[in-house]
């Protein structure tokens, strides 16, 4: 049974930092993509960045520049680092494998003040 597991998440003020974390445990992390997606209350949840296996990235445009995705596959974590946070990333964050998905984990609460 796979388990996603975020982590990272807190309050900062605008321009700051993050680095959210997310552990894989399950045989399932080596070659499948690992997404990362936010949620606002009332709205749907949005795909930010992806990254595949070989380590190609994608991102949305509105964190194009300031997100960056990274994984680690000896430990099955897959990070985001993201800088120049802005009031409008505020959200919980998820990650998920692509494009199946799986169980969903907790997500991790980033609260970004003005």
């Amino acid at each position: 049974q796979v388990q996603l597991v975020e982590s990272g998440g807190g309050l900062v003020q605008a321009g700051g930092s993050l680095r959210l974390s997310c552990a894989a445990f399950g045989n399932i992390f080596r070659t499948n993509r690992m997404d990362w997606y936010r949620q606002v209350p009332g709205k749907q949840r949005e795909l930010v960045a992806a990254i595949t296996s070989g380590g190609g990235t994608h991102y949305t445009d509105s964190v194009k520049g300031r997100f960056t995705i990274s994984r680690d596959n000896a430990k099955n974590t897959v990070f985001l680092q993201m800088n120049s946070l802005k009031p409008e990333d505020t959200a919980v964050y998820y990650c998920n494998t692509g494009p199946v998905l799986l169980t969903w984990g907790q997500g991790t609460q980033v609260t970004v003040s003005p």
